[in-house]
């Protein structure tokens, strides 16, 4: 059974003065070499909270979300350039090339367009390109249903936030 290792009050007092640096609580547990819960009960019991960070905590995230979608955008559009480049390959004439012989010799010839083996390594290239693409940035539905939600879902926010001004309100003047 694992023994029992009690926090100080210097350690407390240490908590108090990071919380106060506004370090969170990872970075506090990292620095005292606790856990994340141990760090949170002391915090609780000093009366002091990590909420306060969890506005900067949703921006950050949500910056970095938008960051990663315009990254997959653009590797999005980089696979697709790269199954247009292919496809384009799969008519047109291909330079095929040799090294070898008893006399180690280095031949090229031009075949106006690649042999069938060739051809189906084509399309497996452009099909995987296409597919990865889709998967990282689908396609977005033309039908307007996206839209409709998104501003349902706008009205019933604004409704929300409408219904509880007005409950706050009746609050205050009973």
């Amino acid at each position: 059974m694992a023994k029992a290792n009690p926090v100080t009050d210097q350690e407390r007092a240490r908590i108090r003065e990071l919380h106060a640096e506004g370090k969170g609580r990872n970075a506090i547990a990292k620095e005292l070499g606790r856990s994340g819960r141990t760090i949170s009960e002391e915090a609780g019991k000093l009366g002091i909270s990590f909420a306060a960070r969890a506005g900067q905590v949703a921006a950050a995230t949500e910056v970095r979300q938008a960051d990663l979608a315009d990254r997959r955008t653009a590797f999005a559009t980089k696979l697709h350039d790269i199954a247009e480049t292919q496809a384009a390959k799969i008519s047109q004439p291909l330079l095929y090339w040799d090294w070898g012989g008893k006399d180690h010799d280095f031949d090229t010839h031009l075949a106006p367009e690649p042999t069938p083996a060739d051809k189906r390594a084509l399309m497996g290239t452009v099909a995987t390109a296409l597919d990865r693409s889709l998967k990282l940035v689908p396609p977005k539905d033309e039908s307007g249903v996206e839209e409709g939600l998104a501003l349902i879902t706008q009205l019933m926010s604004g409704l929300t936030a409408v219904y509880k001004a007005q409950q706050q309100e009746a609050g205050e003047g009973a």
